[in-house]
């Protein structure tokens, strides 16, 4: 059932879900953000994108559960998530469109501008009044985005940091947000058929290396410093997002 993939494929695969995981734990760096950039510079975007969904999901719901203000985040939040979805739809027809290459630089693009905000860690504050009018346009370029590239987390995560929320609050909301994202995902990649048997079997096994790479970030977390961690991380998915930028355009 994994004769799609070279062994060499699935062991960096699997290396890479675990490592993505860990990551998350130790940080709280979003499980695709760090796991999407390796796969696709490893197998190319377009077959990459499958392979995370189903892990994803698993880990979200993870965090979600620990988080809990599920409802009070839905009643709060929800013209953003339903937004996300045209914007999904679009982004998953421009994925269609265009080459897996191009589709990888505007990854990288992302990547690099994501990596710059989680850097510079600005002091964003909207407005009170700004909240309602400006979600549903974040949920909808959040969706466009994510379709392309298969990346989260742009702008959906500075607008929800600039309303300096509880971390409780924070992480259901934003973690609704991936989770609602990535059932679309699987289902608009299914329709464009990028979606085999092969890739569904191998996130399956997948979310055991998820699972046991976030508690193990969660037990190594105490003993590393989170934020020396989390700065070389940010180090690598810079310099993965400049790779695929160079080999889209070159």
């Amino acid at each position: 059932m994994l004769d799609a993939y070279t062994p060499l494929q699935i062991a960096i695969i699997f290396a890479v879900y675990l490592g993505a995981a860990t990551a998350k734990g130790v940080t709280g760096l979003g499980f695709s953000t760090t796991c999407l950039p390796f796969l696709a510079v490893t197998i190319g975007l377009k077959e990459a994108l499958p392979l995370l969904i189903i892990p994803s999901i698993s880990s979200n719901i993870m965090v979600q559960i620990g988080a809990r203000q599920f409802v009070p985040t839905l009643r709060r939040f929800w013209p953003m998530f339903v937004a996300t979805l045209p914007g999904l739809v679009l982004g998953l027809w421009l994925l269609d469109q265009v080459d897996g290459a191009t589709a990888a630089a505007v990854l990288g693009i992302v990547l690099v501008g994501y990596c710059v905000f989680a850097w510079s860690r600005p002091d964003l504050r909207l407005p009170a009044r700004f909240e309602k009018p400006f979600g549903p346009v974040s949920g909808f370029l959040t969706g466009v985005i994510n379709g392309i590239t298969g990346s989260q987390v742009m702008p959906s995560m500075p607008y929800l940091m600039s309303l300096h929320l509880d971390r409780s609050m924070f992480l259901q909301a934003i973690n609704c947000s991936f989770t609602l994202s990535s059932i679309v995902m699987m289902i608009g990649l299914s329709r464009l058929g990028l979606v085999p048997m092969t890739a569904i079997w191998i996130s399956i096994l997948g979310i055991g290396f998820a699972i046991f790479g976030i508690r193990l970030g969660e037990r190594i977390r105490d003993r590393l410093d989170p934020d020396q961690f989390r700065l070389a991380v940010l180090g690598m998915l810079t310099l993965l997002g400049l790779s695929l930028i160079v080999r889209g355009v070159f």
